[in-house]
């Protein structure tokens, strides 16, 4: 079966194309590197020709926000249209847990105006909703950090590796549509300061964590329920501490 991951050369997408051939799956990778542009539509007629599943898991090289309305307006708009063309039986999407509960952020507010596309498109569609990754923990205490300390807000998230978020986005797509929302997650429910913590600390970083309950997360203030999925999500089973390991390993 013909399956094209846009994004496929990004951290989830190369995950995704490698389970999908295991499998014997065609899947196909897609991004402006091979001259498939969703923005400006170019190659996507020809890359999705033969399809019945298509991926979206891009991301944006940064987060401005013209381009991260390019991206998921105007590119989302485009995919849809060429999914629909091409015949497309079912359209995953990748996105956050809580992206309609941070509308103060550029990025999700953008991420909001993608699922509504895809939710309003004539093609079968499921659309993924991840916890944060644990892959993002040092973007997160870099981002926190002054002075070498970084202050964190102590809410709640459950955090997941990418290579679980990778299989789950894999069954999904090889499921049928959901046409509505499937929330995925880790397996351990901790706070923000105490996971970024344990991260500084297995990396041997020297940076100081300090708990406060009004730091903020990339300049939004949160609530203990902004970062964690629904009750019936879907539970990965890597913990932190197996991904650490793993990570040691790999080296």
């Amino acid at each position: 079966m013909k399956i094209v991951v846009i994004g496929g050369f990004g951290l989830i997408g190369a995950l995704m194309v490698e389970r999908l051939r295991k499998a014997g799956h065609d899947a196909v990778p897609a991004s402006p590197r091979v001259g498939v542009n969703t923005v400006t539509g170019e190659g996507l007629a020809q890359a999705l020709k033969g399809a019945r599943v298509v991926v979206d898991v891009t991301n944006p090289p940064s987060f401005e926000e013209k381009l991260l309305m390019d991206l998921f307006d105007t590119g989302t708009r485009n995919l849809l249209a060429a999914a629909i063309t091409a015949g497309v039986k079912h359209y995953v999407v990748l996105s956050v847990v809580g992206t309609d509960r941070m509308q103060d952020s550029p990025y999700f507010r953008a991420k909001l105006v993608q699922e509504r596309h895809t939710a309003g498109a004539k093609v079968p569609y499921t659309i993924v909703r991840a916890t944060q990754f644990f892959e993002f923990l040092g973007g997160i205490a870099d981002f926190s950090t002054k002075e070498n300390k970084a202050c964190l807000t102590p809410i709640h998230m459950q955090p997941m590796a990418a290579a679980d978020v990778a299989t789950e986005m894999c069954d999904i797509a090889l499921e049928s549509p959901a046409n509505g929302i499937i929330e995925i997650g880790g397996p351990e429910r901790i706070s923000l300061s105490e996971i970024v913590g344990k991260y500084l600390k297995a990396t041997h970083d020297k940076r100081e964590v300090v708990t406060d309950e009004n730091a903020s997360y990339f300049g939004m203030r949160l609530d203990d329920q902004s970062l964690v999925p629904a009750a019936d999500a879907r539970l990965s089973k890597t913990t932190f501490d197996q991904w650490m390991s793993q990570a040691a390993v790999s080296k």
